[in-house]
């Protein structure tokens, strides 16, 4: 078994080679000649590289290609795919490969491999959900046809995600050992200490230029000391810490629809789950205080506030991604008169301790959110406060999932959602899946919304997808959007901040999703030093 060097002496020896390694490279940084990158920016994967158990499936998984994938502007591009077909049925996908690409030992990627990945992944049990990919096929060696078991637009997410793996060189190891056909090979994984990548000499795509990448694992304050050392060339920062000054380094603020919600309980108290789980809550399932939130609550306090002004106001699952509905948008936030005006009309009236009643039933509700995560604290304290003033008294208590679990559909809870995947919507709204895990865990239920849901998924292309989309949000008259029935108060949008090097150009990104799997290294192909000015001018 490997000996595991303490987290202290691991992070010491790393800065002590890292400032040899930094004054050999100190001329060539500053010439743009420096070939590789020592990162610090987020957690290792719990369950490794294997993208048929999910590694990858909120960015590029690095290590492998994928069939298509999203440019900067969410347009569907080719990867390993040079063309793919639906038919007028919606139920074949026809996928033509390259003939040219090599996984990292050397050996051809062909339509096996692909049919190989899909059954693996179908049999993984794990959130790479293929229940509808009812057969796999190679027709030649570069051709692939998949069937699914209905019409479904977001398989095409599935094409965009999921990382090819070599039927060859696939083992129980393979999570710890990845071979693939994408642009950097593994070389060496330390759990919880490094990760050390080198470039693939097969790869087909444009070559990047970092011929070696070191990913550390270090805390955030460990990760903040580093750079403050000059140890690290991009390393994640909270808001708390972007405004700190580090030599030689810039802050890089990134947009992302990586949201902070409260989901809340759509039905009344109705009795409880086969697991003896509470169902429900009287005083969320009124709409007028769904609503009255919806309004009251001042977003852009929340940004500047408890974000330091790095997010947006969130309004949805989904701001600003293709099948988002900008009517949505709630251009006066913050407007309590009118929250308490929809109360009033509705019969919520302020008792003598200023706390509204409507039947008996007291305008108080529990509001929950996991116990290890300081924004969410924070995000659920101030809702809470600013919520107040409406006669609306919310009780806030961190918990661990497990305990959350326990009041799921029945208690408020601050949430984290935010993915390049349309169907995140439906796994959020649709009465189909309510009450499946952390599914629709309010009960949420719409007829007119789970109908433009399935003309959403039986949709044959993404344009007639994404318009479906955004009817269920709001179609003028109903919809799951707080213009609708309010299920959600949704809240800020998250910017990904880091400290990168200064002359250090990653180029033009995607709105972000959730922090998963280092969506930052999407395009990493493109990263590279800015070139001297006064050297080119020279010459």
């Amino acid at each position: 078994m490997r000996k595991l060097i303490p987290p202290f002496c691991f992070l010491l020896t790393v800065l002590l080679i890292s400032c040899v390694n930094q004054d050999k490279n100190k001329g060539d940084r500053k010439e743009g000649q420096k070939d590789q990158l020592i990162l610090a920016i987020g957690g290792e994967p719990d369950n490794g590289f294997d993208p048929t158990t999910g590694w990858g499936q909120y960015a590029s998984p690095l290590f492998q290609s994928t069939l298509l994938k999203y440019d900067q502007d969410f347009n569907i591009v080719n990867d390993a795919a040079v063309d793919y077909k639906v038919s007028e049925d919606g139920l074949k996908w026809t996928v033509q490969l390259r003939d040219d690409i090599k996984f990292s030992d050397g050996e051809p990627l062909t339509a096996n491999d692909v049919v190989f990945t899909f059954k693996t992944a179908k049999n993984s049990a794990s959130i790479v959900d293929l229940t509808n990919l009812s057969e796999v096929e190679a027709i030649d060696s570069y051709t692939v046809v998949f069937t699914l078991n209905s019409r479904n637009s977001t398989f095409i997410h599935h094409l965009t995600s999921l990382g090819l793996v070599p039927e060859h060189a696939y083992d129980n190891s393979y999570n710890e050992n990845p071979v693939g056909s994408g642009p950097y090979i593994l070389v060496q994984w330390d759990r919880g200490q490094q990760l050390i990548l080198k470039d693939n000499p097969y790869y087909y795509g444009k070559k990047p230029y970092f011929k070696k990448l070191i990913f550390l694992f270090l805390s955030q304050d460990a990760a903040f000391a580093a750079a403050k050392a000059g140890q690290v060339d991009m390393v994640s920062v909270t808001p708390s810490l972007a405004e700190e000054k580090v030599e030689g380094m810039k802050l890089l603020s990134l947009k992302s629809v990586d949201n902070r919600g409260v989901v809340l309980p759509f039905v009344p108290n109705e009795g409880k789950t086969v697991n003896g789980r509470a169902i429900g809550n009287n005083v969320t399932s009124d709409i007028a205080i769904r609503k009255a939130m919806n309004i009251g609550v001042d977003r852009e306090a929340l940004v500047n506030g408890i974000l330091k002004g790095y997010g947006t106001p969130a309004y949805s699952i989904a701001d600003h991604l293709p099948w988002w509905n900008p009517e949505s948008e709630i251009k006066n936030g913050g407007d309590l008169e009118k929250a308490k005006e929809i109360l009033e009309d509705s019969g919520w009236q302020e008792n003598k301790n200023g706390i509204r009643e409507k039947n008996g039933v007291k305008a108080e509700f529990t509001l929950l959110y996991p116990s290890n995560d300081r924004t969410r604290q924070s995000l659920s304290i101030a809702f809470a406060d600013m919520i107040r003033p409406l006669g609306i008294k919310v009780t806030v208590k961190g918990k661990n999932w497990k305990g959350i679990e326990k009041e799921l559909h029945s208690s408020a809870v601050l949430f984290g959602l935010g993915s390049h995947d349309p169907l995140e919507l439906y796994n959020a709204y649709s009465s189909k899946v309510k009450g499946q895990g952390y599914n629709n865990s309010n009960y949420y239920a719409n007829e007119v919304v789970d109908a433009y849901f399935e003309k959403a998924l039986s949709a044959t292309s993404q344009e007639q997808a994404n318009t479906y989309w955004k009817k269920a949000q709001w179609d003028g008259k109903t919809g799951f959007s707080n213009k609708g029935d309010a299920p959600w108060v949704w809240l800020v949008n998250i910017d990904h901040l880091f400290l990168v090097r200064e002359n250090l150009i990653i180029g033009p990104q995607k709105l972000q999703p959730h922090e998963h799997d280092w969506p930052i290294t999407d395009f990493i192909e493109n990263w590279h030093w800015e070139v001297n000015k006064k050297r080119s001018k020279e010459q």
